[in-house]
């Protein structure tokens, strides 16, 4: 009889578990994580969902069994992204862009760093790179679009963003969502009520976006009924 290092079958609850992580159903990944095999894998999905959860002891206590692999790596850089510690999740992406050369999404990932940083020529830079390869890249154009706001103003970033409308399908839901959110934003909040509230939970920038309209409104109730259990970095 095989032994359980080389039964697939004792991976199955981690990819369960990671399949729910996905679903967003974050109490029941947890609870089936918790009781697969110990494994890379069930580690990284138990360190993310303590930060999902904001529970700082198991965070550390899952990020000291992180090794030196690019799985490992990764996984830490996007929970340094995700905690608004840009600088040190650009140092892991530019160590391992540097070991290995045609990893070139780290250079989007690297793009986004900037942006988040207000670099946004930098990012620009990067983003030229990786579109170069990849020109049909629906989150690289819709970072390009946002550069350009932030840059220039909405028209321009709008003259972006279509090239990202045309290239959206019935079936690409993900960059229908943000063509929609983003257009509200380029446009000064126009059609606000009528975009953002139905995607409040498929985009996390919605939530804020939406509450920053209710501001400029005046509609401060509404503003901290959407924020009041959104905890602050």
């Amino acid at each position: 009889m095989a032994g359980m290092a080389n039964n697939p079958s004792t991976e199955v609850a981690t990819y369960r578990a990671t399949c729910l992580f996905y679903l967003g159903e974050y109490k029941e990944a947890q609870s089936v994580a918790e009781s697969a095999r110990p494994s890379g894998l069930q580690n990284r999905l138990l360190f993310h969902l303590a930060h999902k959860f904001g529970n700082e002891e198991e965070l550390m206590g899952y990020h000291r069994k992180l090794r030196d692999v690019i799985e490992d790596q990764m996984s830490l850089a996007s929970i340094h992204y995700m905690r608004q510690h840009y600088n040190e999740a650009i140092e892991i992406y530019q160590t391992l862009l540097k070991d290995n050369r045609t990893y070139q999404a780290m250079q989007f990932y690297i793009a986004c760093c900037y942006y988040k940083l207000d670099y946004y020529d930098s990012s620009l830079d990067l983003l030229s790179l990786y579109l170069a390869t990849y020109p049909d890249s629906a989150v690289a154009l819709n970072l390009k679009a946002c550069n350009h706001f932030r840059l220039y103003d909405g028209r321009a970033a709008e003259a972006e963003l279509k090239r990202l409308e045309d290239l959206a399908t019935p079936s690409f839901k993900f960059a229908q969502d943000l063509i929609r959110h983003n257009m509200v934003v380029f446009r000064g909040g126009d059609n606000a009520l009528q975009v953002l509230p139905r995607l409040v939970g498929a985009l996390p920038e919605a939530r804020l976006n939406l509450a920053i309209y209710y501001l400029r409104q005046d509609d401060v109730g509404n503003a901290y009924e959407l924020m009041k259990d959104v905890d602050a970095l």
